[in-house]
């Protein structure tokens, strides 16, 4: 990167503040949101992935959630999408140095939310008792 562009993306991102409605970086917020996407990427992050494995690996997603968090992660230029000749067509994912940056930063959100899970579960279930409530 040239200094003028490093220059140019200091000067931008000073511009925004993420309290602010407009601000793009929110852009990231509501893919961090989604658990498809902390999920494929966290798979992504071990090897290049066919979109079959992805899917069989992720329990619970459709074909049609994967395929749109496939695409919304491409066009963000987090992964990389590759057409590999075979019968039949097989593509293969896999994260671009972008995506792998955002690797390394959901990992401690991913071990937080495994270690921390307990401590969750066991805050619901005091609130859900003190309210009267059976489900959160």
């Amino acid at each position: 990167m040239a200094p003028s562009d490093a220059q140019s993306n200091a000067d931008r991102s000073e511009a925004f503040s993420v309290y602010q409605e407009g601000c793009p970086a929110r852009l990231v917020f509501e893919r961090l949101a989604d658990k498809w996407v902390l999920l494929v990427v966290r798979l992504l992050k071990r090897r290049p992935t066919r979109f079959n494995q992805l899917r069989r690996e992720i329990e619970g997603v459709s074909q049609k959630v994967l395929s749109q968090t496939l695409r919304r992660l491409e066009r963000d230029g987090l992964v990389s999408r590759e057409v590999i000749a075979s019968t039949p067509v097989a593509v293969e994912y896999s994260l671009t140095e972008l995506g792998r940056s955002l690797a390394e930063a959901i990992e401690p959100l991913i071990a937080w939310a495994v270690t921390q899970i307990e401590n969750v579960l066991d805050a619901q279930f005091r609130y859900d008792a003190q309210s009267g409530k059976r489900n959160g």
